[in-house]
């Protein structure tokens, strides 16, 4: 029997993941070097995702099965372990896996109630359910992806020119890459270095560190574990367990901790991020289910900042604040620890759409992509219903 494979979320999940599942399934959330959806084509051998989302979201995260076809549906959002995956390959049409109240897979025609009770799944999973998670685990989720990415093959030499601390077997450096006059320190965790990646002169980088294809870190940068610079994204300054997603820059000077930045984001010069209060309290943090602010659980907690948003220099953001997607950010002082989808500046004025397209079109240009109507739909969709 033919078996398709498809990634899917609820609504729940989607809403939990905001403001980064604005324009996404959560199945393309970035943690570790892969998302999860290319972590699950690796896994399971597939070549594309195909996702059962949110209805404005399918022009471009389509799903792809055959209706009639019996799928394996997955819930992306976790670490499987190896007996999780051989469980996973034998699972017999009706049945399904849970742990700890979530549904994480299942093998039948749609999402329906069986007659076969769920196998209750004990083993401790990494489960990733709100977007904090996805510094908190970063370093577990390098960890897996360094093993999955690197088993049985030999990195490229490290240039003499650098420094090195740790054990060789920690450190992968794809072909392509470029590292000179760097230290580079193994002893807490590994570093991958990704094809056509940059690290130049000066920099320090100590593992656990993901840097993804084409990834520049600038002159004389420091990175601390566990941090993920995603595809073509270029950073500086000093940056300490924080997920930057692909096209995103972060050049220059200036501190981003405990934080998670999604696409085609640009933080201005000296811009920089709290993730302490000098209480030393728990953080508040947006909760856009509840429309209000909620106890993190968490001491340390930088800026969650949504696609497309920007900041202008010298900007100084608060401990435990949220960005929503396309967000123009430019005032004296701390901005509202809340900063919804489109904002301009501080004032109560949205960003005019068109102008917000216009950016979009010339900034994705310079990277050679397209800011095709896909996109534009999902970013319509959000303008006139959030």
């Amino acid at each position: 029997m033919k078996i398709e494979r498809l990634l899917f979320e609820d609504k729940n999940i989607i809403k939990d993941f905001f403001p980064f599942t604005f324009t996404r399934p959560s199945a393309e959330l970035r943690a570790g070097i892969l998302t999860f959806s290319e972590r699950w084509q690796r896994l399971l051998g597939i070549t594309q995702g195909s996702y059962l989302t949110a209805d404005y979201l399918q022009g471009k995260y389509p799903y792809t099965g055959v209706s009639e076809e019996v799928t394996l549906s997955i819930y992306a959002n976790f670490l499987p372990t190896p007996r999780l995956l051989e469980q996973l390959h034998s699972l017999e049409v009706g049945e399904s896996i849970t742990y700890q109240g979530r549904m994480l897979a299942f093998v039948g025609k749609s999402i329906t109630l069986s007659s076969i009770p769920p196998i209750e799944w004990e083993e401790p999973l990494v489960l990733f359910e709100k977007p904090t998670d996805l510094f908190t685990y970063n370093d577990k989720a390098i960890d897996f992806d360094f093993k999955l990415l690197t088993q049985g093959r030999t990195s490229a030499p490290l240039s003499p020119t650098n420094g090195f601390l740790g054990d060789k077997a920690d450190l992968f450096i794809e072909e392509g890459a470029k590292v000179e006059f760097a230290t580079l320190n193994c002893q807490k965790g590994k570093i991958y270095i990704g094809k056509d990646a940059e690290v130049m002169e000066g920099s320090h980088l100590r593992g656990p560190i993901a840097l993804c294809e084409h990834a520049t870190v600038n002159m004389g940068a420091k990175l601390y574990g566990a941090t993920t610079i995603g595809p073509y994204s270029k950073v500086g300054g000093e940056i300490s367990n924080s997920v930057i997603w692909g096209y995103s820059n972060k050049g220059h000077d200036g501190f981003l901790g405990n934080s998670v930045l999604g696409q085609w984001c640009n933080l201005g010069a000296d811009t920089n991020v709290s993730n302490l209060k000098n209480t030393y309290n728990t953080i508040q943090l947006w909760d856009y289910q509840k429309g209000g602010y909620s106890s993190s659980g968490l001491q340390f907690c930088g800026v969650l900042m949504g696609d497309h948003s920007k900041t202008a220099i010298n900007t100084q953001l608060n401990s435990g604040t949220t960005v929503g997607v396309f967000a123009n950010l430019f005032s004296a002082g701390f901005p509202s620890k809340y900063i919804p989808n489109f904002a301009w500046g501080a004032s109560a004025d949205k960003y005019r759409l068109d102008e917000a397209f216009a950016v979009a079109e010339r900034v994705m240009a310079r990277r050679g992509i397209a800011f095709d109507q896909k996109e534009q739909d999902i970013l319509q969709w959000l303008f006139d219903n959030q």
